[in-house]
């Protein structure tokens, strides 16, 4: 077998097979197939696809390609959430307390990436004290005994798709279903819970920009899920304008900690809402959508949702007080503040926008060596489809001093505006199963 006739063989759009897939990663995760090579094939992936059955194998030769995370020790159900991302996702940090309090198990081991804002990495990290890496033993206990624990990735998962994702990156061949869909699915697969919920975020400020491209990429996703006996099930949700009204580690933390006192954004509120009573059900911890409202609302108001959360933190060396004293977090020195220059209804957020004017903050980072600033951000103070008066505060900048005039002029330009009544966004768009 030689991986040019394989590179030949997708370039004319034939079906690769189960062997010729592992030739090609077993190879160049040894070494053996150069970089050359297997760029050549993922060019030629992007221009034909993969199909179902290329999908699923090129899954699995990933996930088998390091270790795996075995949760059969862990009494219980342990059920994951992925989101593809977008500017104010701090959902799993709402999700997985109210999630744990209903009788779940969440085991979540995270990366940080690249981004306009920090990972769910940095936004523990913004909590004094909180400790991201703890041994694998501490982990299980963790997870066993308060139902939740959220640390940084120490095992060797899916090293062949770290290469390829690296090679993907500055070859321009990201942007393929059948690879993003391979990705994302080792390291779900390799993380071991019974159950995946897949957040597949939609528009400006997401990877996906149209619906049906997020659709085709779910569908991709929840069938190699399925195939490899997970229940997984993805739900496609609006990244047309900032999630919530918090862009920015600290601010984030906080604005969760709100939503699970009661008092979070509307649309925040909603989405995490809605994520937990689909895992509720897909669990088969709810029989109904209305058993599972009630079972959210029930650990809500009675405080063990946020007493997870605290206990989390508690756990994972951080200071629980912050629940009840913000003071205890790092704070920006100046606020700024942008106002709508016209009345009107807010037409579009720029959100990509929005997200780059935090990352230039401070919030984010442009290469892995960038250190982020917990306490700098944006709050987004309104939504599309809403009417604001000329002087009325759009957006409140906080800030160390970094970049200042260029984030205030990116947040203010982010903001479009019309005369005629806008249609205000749905938060969940279709539920893929």
């Amino acid at each position: 077998m030689r991986a040019v006739d394989i590179i030949i063989k997708k370039r004319q759009g034939l079906e690769l097979t189960k062997e010729e897939i592992h030739f090609i990663i077993d190879g160049y995760v040894k070494g053996e197939i150069p970089d050359y090579q297997v760029s050549a094939l993922l060019m030629a992936i992007c221009f034909q696809g993969l199909n179902a059955k290329e999908q699923i194998n090129l899954t699995m030769e990933m996930l088998h390609s390091g270790e795996k995370i075995d949760l059969s020790s862990i009494q219980g159900v342990c059920v994951d959430k992925h989101s593809t991302g977008g500017v104010g996702d701090k959902t799993t940090l709402v999700i997985a307390p109210i999630i744990a309090a209903c009788g779940l198990k969440i085991a979540k081991m995270s990366g940080r990436g690249l981004g306009h804002t920090g990972g769910t990495l940095d936004k523990l990290e913004s909590i004094p004290g909180f400790q991201i890496a703890i041994s694998p033993e501490n982990f299980f206990k963790q997870v066993q005994e308060i139902g939740i624990a959220v640390v940084g990735q120490t095992a060797n998962i899916t090293p062949a798709d770290k290469k390829l994702y690296a090679l993907r990156d500055v070859t321009g061949t990201v942007d393929s279903v059948g690879l993003i869909a391979g990705s994302i699915m080792s390291k779900k697969l390799a993380s071991g819970a019974h159950s995946i919920l897949l957040d597949v975020k939609v528009g400006d400020g997401a990877f996906m920009q149209t619906l049906e491209e997020a659709q085709v990429l779910a569908k991709a996703m929840v069938n190699i899920g399925n195939s490899c006996g997970r229940t997984t099930v993805a739900m496609l949700t609006d990244m047309d304008q900032p999630l919530g009204e918090a862009v920015g580690n600290s601010l984030e933390v906080i604005e969760v900690i709100e939503t699970l006192k009661g008092r979070g954004p509307v649309d925040f509120t909603t989405l995490c809402h809605e994520i937990c009573i689909e895992m509720l059900l897909m669990t088969n911890f709810a029989k109904d959508e209305l058993e599972a409202k009630q079972r959210i609302a029930m650990v809500l108001q009675d405080g063990s949702a946020i007493e997870k959360l605290r206990q989390m933190i508690l756990y994972q060396g951080g200071n629980p007080e912050v629940i009840n004293d913000y003071q205890l977090f790092a704070q920006a020195k100046n606020i700024m503040t942008v106002k709508s220059e016209t009345s009107g209804y807010i037409k579009k957020i720029h959100t990509h926008s929005i997200g780059d004017a935090a990352m230039l903050l401070g919030a984010g980072r442009k290469t892995k060596e960038d250190i982020i600033d917990p306490s700098v951000g944006i709050k987004v103070l309104t939504k599309v489809g809403n009417f604001v008066n000329k002087g009325d505060i759009l957006a409140q900048i906080y800030t160390n001093g970094k970049e200042e005039a260029n984030a205030l002029r990116m947040t203010q330009q982010a903001f479009e505006m019309t005369k005629e009544v806008v249609q205000k966004n749905q938060i969940v768009l279709d539920i893929i199963k």
